[in-house]
């Protein structure tokens, strides 16, 4: 269970200057925990904290920062239980899930452990002319410096440490603000990071509300920004971000392709878990459902079928697939939608209902295009079916959207796996499985609304570093 109180980390230090925030338990309604809030002064602290630490982390060399990296797996290991009861509590993500991400975050610490002592240059040939005769080039990446990381509720572990783990692993010192909705698996991340050898300042992790964080945006001491969470805040945050650079990984409405040639029984399985997994809250959830017409009714019967049958309830629970959404007002928000697509002609194949912040896995058809629950992003437990005969339709249906994360396509016809790879406007096209599929070491982000740049330890660690060039001439004899 989790403690009573928790203190913010400003320069690799607990600090408790209050127990402002309050952190409820997302399925009972009811406050699990208090957590210490940062004033815009302790976020100024923190960053200049981590201007101190900037050649401190900068010096330490690829085995040492490797063992803080392997420290971290080591104890999150044995602290396996209690993060995933907290993420559990904090997040209302069921208990199997909150294990899986816990998981995750072991894997992505390790990863980052193992590229840390990777991070090689390279050494371009120069002599392209006679004019460069003599000149040979060599190629180093050195730490970005100060870093702003900003994480959402929806993967509070894991999310966070696709930030953390990278930044430990090149050098770079940073600021984290972790959602206020689910901020306590950040804190664990840092009661952890304190246990080791790390330079004073080397992190600060910092719960504040929205309105009180814009240092973390503007502040030209910090060097990179990286902003995981939704599309408006994302794109206002690179606006007014300055010269740094703007990693975003924002929202989505995921389509999955189901083909005529797709083996039914298997994509009926991976779909309900794309598009209902912790309630539908990922951004590469399955949303639209776009299946061939010659094996749509079958498919549709299979996947109401296998909704219907999903167990939703207390997260705390084994057997529990559907938790709570993060709270009664995005329940309420995505049961509009859903009102709305039915009042615009859609229909209602399962679901529907809700109630507090506990909504039914629901499945629409026959929904016009224009409704928000298709052109909008759902982050919640709708999937809306569509039939196409043209494979090609498909395709620029898929694409008519102004995100473009990640897609899942089921064929077995390897020409149109290579035209779904050429022509999907999507940063990752998945075969035989939903768009909802993503392992840690893999570039991962969107393009079009749905972002910037790429996370994947080793791609964040290329965006958290900086080339520098050295080139050598040797006189001629």
């Amino acid at each position: 269970m989790l403690k009573d109180k928790y203190p913010f980390y400003l320069a690799n230090k607990p600090e408790s200057p209050n127990a402002d925030l309050e952190v409820t338990d997302k399925y009972t309604g009811e406050v699990a925990t208090k957590v210490a809030m940062a004033s815009a002064s302790d976020i100024d602290r923190g960053i200049a904290a981590a201007v101190e630490a900037t050649e401190p982390m900068r010096q330490m060399r690829p085995y040492e920062r490797q063992a803080v990296l392997q420290h971290c797996v080591d104890r999150f290991k044995e602290r396996f239980d209690e993060l995933a009861m907290a993420l559990c509590i904090e997040a209302g993500k069921p208990i199997k899930d909150s294990r899986g991400e816990v998981s995750r975050l072991i894997d992505t610490f390790r990863i980052a452990a193992e590229e840390s002592v990777r991070i090689d240059g390279d050494i371009p040939n120069l002599e392209i002319s006679a004019r460069a005769k003599g000149y040979r080039g060599f190629v180093q990446r050195v730490p970005i410096g100060p870093c702003s990381f900003i994480s959402p509720f929806n993967f509070p572990l894991n999310l966070a440490a696709h930030k953390v783990a990278p930044a430990l692993a090149v050098g770079c010192p940073f600021v984290l603000k972790p959602a206020s909705r689910t901020p306590i698996g950040a804190l664990l991340i840092g009661e952890v990071l304190a246990e080791t050898d790390l330079p004073a300042g080397a992190f600060s992790i910092l719960p504040c509300h929205r309105d009180g964080a814009d240092l973390f945006t503007t502040d030209e001491r910090l060097k990179l920004l990286s902003f995981t969470g939704s599309p408006g805040v994302g794109w206002d945050l690179k606006a007014r971000a300055g010269k740094k650079p703007v990693i975003l990984e924002l929202g989505g409405n995921a389509a999955c392709i189901v083909d005529e040639d797709a083996d039914l029984e298997d994509a009926v399985g991976r779909l309900v878990i794309g598009a209902f997994y912790q309630s539908g809250q990922s951004c590469i959830g399955v949303q639209r459902i776009l299946i061939h017409e010659s094996v749509y009714d079958e498919l549709k019967t299979k996947l109401v079928a296998a909704t219907k049958k999903l167990i939703a309830g207390d997260p705390k629970n084994e057997d529990t697939f559907i938790g709570p959404m993060i709270s009664e007002g995005e329940a309420k928000r995505l049961d509009g939608w859903i009102q709305s697509a039915v009042k615009a002609g859609g229909k209602l194949l399962c679901g529907g209902g809700r109630e507090g912040a506990m909504l039914e896995a629901t499945l629409l058809e026959d929904v016009p295009p224009s409704e928000d629950v298709c052109t909008e992003e759902a982050f919640g437990p709708v999937a809306v079916l569509s039939k196409f005969s043209s494979y090609d339709a498909a395709l620029a249906q898929t694409n008519d959207s102004k995100f473009g994360l990640q897609a899942g396509v089921f064929t077995r016809d390897w020409y149109k796996i290579q035209k779904a790879w050429d022509t999907l406007e999507v940063g990752g096209v998945v075969i035989g499985d939903v768009p909802s599929w993503r392992v840690d070491n893999m570039p991962y982000g969107g393009v079009k609304d749905s972002g910037l740049g790429r996370e994947g330890i080793r791609y964040a660690m290329a965006d958290m570093t900086e080339e520098r060039l050295l080139v050598i001439r040797t006189p001629s004899a």
